[in-house]
């Protein structure tokens, strides 16, 4: 599974103290420190008005949407009016959306 960093430079800095863990310069604790510093987490919820923002600033319909996020036109359509709640990889594959433009999932 590939991680995802809050920055370029915050990726650096994993990388370094990764290669220091390898070599046993520093212990997983510490390694663990680093990995909340350093990853990008996971939002606890998306609102609908947010999903229909990040879809229509994407200039895609729901269908489209769907496609790029891998899940059913009806599962969109169910969250863009709060009937259910997009959770896991769903809302971390919004969050990179809403962060970064639907191309990045292209």
């Amino acid at each position: 599974m590939s991680k995802k960093f809050k920055s370029e430079a915050f990726e650096s800095i994993h990388n370094s103290a990764a290669a220091l863990l390898n070599i046993g310069a520093i212990n997983k604790a510490t390694m663990r420190g680093f990995d909340e510093s350093c990853i990008a987490e996971v939002p606890v919820e998306i609102l609908p008005a947010q999903i229909r923002e990040i879809r229509q600033r994407s200039h895609v319909s729901q269908p489209v949407f769907a496609r790029y996020l891998n899940t059913s036109a009806s599962t969109v359509k169910q969250w863009e009016i709060g009937e259910k709640r997009p959770s896991g990889m769903a809302l971390k594959l919004l969050s990179i959306v809403e962060k970064h433009g639907i191309e990045i999932l292209a």
